[in-house]
């Protein structure tokens, strides 16, 4: 599917946060956008959704409801919901982080395009994004570097490393990211070196 202009993700964002909290579904802005709320770079890939794993039918259900074309792929971490060109990604399974009560009360109730939602923790983005990198798929850091460069002070480095502490991918990326002095260790090492 080709990417979005970012107008449409926002429009399918108030449409689809209007729908599910009016059909009592509880869910939390992810990816790209959960960064961009945050002064990320603006995301053209999709929207992505959390829910908890017992709530996704309800919620595909509810999208469903409001004209998006809905599908059940295999895998089986996720669901999908389509409005016009716009993927909407319903993540039941985000890489490396379960869905659960821990999850919800780490993410930050914030304004989004006037529609107040919750937010996956920025941290949690970055782990389930950094996790979900393998051989399988394009390696590309670029959507990663620039959340990276635009939020570096607002990231807790020293978790998200920890966390991602077995991917070998997590590690290039952390490389990466001292390298080009983003992380507040580069920062402060640059500082005094």
């Amino acid at each position: 599917m080709p990417e979005a202009p970012f107008e449409a993700i926002c429009a399918t964002f108030k449409r689809a946060a209007a729908a599910l909290r009016d059909g009592e579904v509880r869910f939390m802005l992810g990816g790209g956008l959960a960064a961009w709320a945050r002064g990320g770079p603006i995301t053209q890939n999709d929207l992505d959704l959390v829910v908890a794993p017992a709530d996704a039918d309800r919620a595909l259900a509810v999208l469903e409801q409001t004209g998006m074309r809905t599908e059940r792929p295999p895998e089986e971490w996720l669901l999908k919901a389509y409005d016009g060109d716009v993927l909407v990604d319903l993540i039941l399974h985000p890489r490396g982080l379960p869905v659960d009560e821990t999850l919800f009360e780490r993410a930050e109730e914030m304004a989004v395009l006037s529609v107040t939602v919750p937010v996956m923790a920025l941290e949690d983005v970055l782990v389930a994004k950094l996790l979900s990198l393998d051989e399988q798929r394009d390696l590309d850091y670029s959507s990663l570097l620039a959340i990276a460069r635009s939020l570096r002070e607002q990231i807790a480095w020293d978790q998200v490393r920890e966390r991602t502490a077995d991917s070998p991918y997590a590690k290039a990326f952390f490389t990466l990211v001292e390298e080009l002095g983003l992380s507040e260790t580069s920062v402060s090492g640059a500082a005094h070196g």
